[in-house]
């Protein structure tokens, strides 16, 4: 080809990939804004609970409250994660109003004690602003729109976790496991770097944590971390399927949702009593931090998390699965490593990447999350643990609305929809 048509050819194909920057430097300073005023509103509501436990009390009316407000907004029950992937495959569109109903709902889950994380509030808030700023720059075609949600997830997400390559990442191999759309990075990279820069000036807090262990990578250790990824693969099957059924037999048995809110809500008070403290309730990143430095954790902690935040989630609270997760991979790796013969910090670290992989079924951004959380002095044993993890969790995963489009152990097109 003749030097001139290859330039001209270039030149059309980096115009074509720079013109989504604007957009999505755009969408990302608004996911930077909303991302760090709702990392701060839930740090309050935490705060506040903490210094208040009677506020624990009120556990069976949250819940009721938050149906309230989304019938209120005449948004759906089932208006959450799912509904934001399911946008990407279809007409679906992310209504606006979702986004302040998502931020105020998901601290009233914090506020009130429930047992979520915020990533799945991430999601949905940035697909909410995504599509308004679609309609604010009246973009029309169904690709350009699909772009701009991904930004928008990519956005919120960077901005509340601080780790905005596993960001873009994961938004773009969230939607169709074994198929990565390339053309979507640098967008979606842009928008998650303009995100975490604006969260970081305004107070936002990135999640980093200090492994305890420093000791040399040798062939018995990567066995071991095989063997605990393979547990790790099997605890995110469970965790998946607790999650999801505890809803459908909820559901099935309190037909009423607000009865169904206060009972589940009552519960998990009662339970919130028996435990004798707070450990259980909110996200749990504490537990997380412990866990990987070193300290001792109770062998049932994961266990404890897994039910709260399957009683919690059921019984109509919001915010997201991801935070618990990482508790529960974190303890349930320090209770197991060392039965393998493992540091119960880096066994901590790796069942939290291991659980991750395994629910989201995303190994490339799973082996991101832990550079940018754990640093890049493990990666060897991270990407052990993200292959191994992704292979033995099989086809579950926590959004049903996921497509997972090739087959785990070949090259086969499956395209089928994540089991819960």
């Amino acid at each position: 080809m003749h030097p001139v048509k290859v330039l001209r050819s270039a030149a059309a194909y980096a115009l074509s990939a720079l013109k989504w920057l604007p957009a999505a430097v755009l969408v990302g300073a608004m996911g930077g804004v909303v991302g760090a005023v709702f990392h701060h509103a839930i740090g309050a509501a935490t705060a506040f609970r903490l210094g208040h436990a009677w506020v624990l009390f009120l556990l069976p009316v949250g819940a009721i409250l938050i149906d309230l407000l989304y019938r209120l907004f005449r948004l759906p029950d089932s208006a959450g994660t799912n509904l934001v992937l399911e946008a990407i495959y279809s007409t679906t569109r992310v209504p606006v109003r979702l986004a302040p109903v998502i931020v105020l709902g998901t601290v009233m889950t914090h506020f009130f004690g429930g047992s979520a994380g915020r990533e799945g509030a991430a999601l949905q808030i940035g697909g909410s602003l995504a599509y308004g700023v679609a309609r604010l720059l009246r973009v029309e075609g169904e690709e350009e729109q699909n772009l701009l949600l991904l930004c928008g997830m990519a956005a919120v997400f960077a901005a509340l976790f601080g780790t905005p390559v596993t960001a873009a990442i994961f938004v773009i191999e969230v939607i169709s496991v074994g198929r990565f759309i390339y053309s979507g990075l640098l967008p979606t990279l842009a928008s998650s770097l303009t995100a975490f820069g604006l969260s970081q000036l305004l107070g936002g807090e990135a999640v980093r944590l200090d492994l305890a262990f420093a000791g040399p990578v040798t062939a018995v250790l990567v066995l071991q971390t095989a063997a605990l990824a393979v547990l790790g693969a099997v605890m995110s099957i469970v965790f998946c399927v607790v999650v999801h059924r505890c809803a459908r037999i909820s559901e099935k048995l309190l037909t009423n949702p607000f009865l169904r809110s206060f009972v589940l809500g009552a519960l998990l008070l009662g339970m919130t009593l028996l435990s004798g403290g707070q450990a259980f309730n909110g996200a749990g990143m504490e537990t997380v931090e412990r866990a990987v430095a070193g300290e001792r954790i109770a062998w049932y902690a994961f266990i404890l998390k897994l039910l709260f935040t399957a009683v919690t989630l059921a019984a109509g609270y919001r915010g997201g699965e991801i935070v618990p997760l990482f508790f529960v991979g974190a303890a349930f790796g320090a209770v197991a490593g060392p039965l393998l013969g493992m540091d119960a910090g880096l066994a901590a670290a790796i069942g939290m990447v291991a659980l991750f992989c395994g629910a989201v079924n995303c190994p490339m951004a799973s082996a991101f999350l832990a550079v940018e959380v754990f640093g890049g002095g493990y990666l060897s044993l991270m990407m052990v643990t993200c292959a191994v993890s992704y292979i033995f969790s099989g086809y579950f995963g926590l959004y049903s609305s996921q497509h997972i489009v090739r087959s785990k152990v070949g090259n086969e097109l499956i395209d089928r929809h994540a089991e819960e």
